[in-house]
């Protein structure tokens, strides 16, 4: 191999190597594809629960983390927050639901 050759081929792996751990997945932060599905799971869950007649969807926030779902906010009753729940947790791509919702 040329020196030339030598001289550009370190720092293009070099940048290769970085750019591939900067899409890797970890414990606090999602990869890009995973960023995307958790946006799709959202919006799924989103249209589930404005599906709903008896939810007041306007007040439940959904947020989504690697499948994750976690829903939050103000619910007038019990039976609200079971049926957010169960909604949730019948919509594709959803790993596990976090119920962060409170009674008022």
């Amino acid at each position: 191999m040329s020196v030339s050759f030598r001289r550009f081929a370190l720092p293009v792996a070099a940048a290769f190597a970085f750019a591939a751990a900067g899409c890797a997945s970890t414990a606090k932060q999602a990869s890009t594809g995973e960023y995307l599905d958790d946006t799709v799971i959202t919006t799924k869950v989103k249209t589930e629960l404005f599906k709903e007649p008896d939810l007041k969807s306007g007040q439940i926030s959904v947020e989504t983390f690697k499948g994750e779902v976690q829903l939050s906010g103000f619910v007038s009753s019990r039976a609200a927050i079971d049926k957010a729940v169960a909604i949730t947790r019948q919509v594709e791509g959803v790993k596990g639901v976090k119920n962060s919702m409170i009674l008022r």
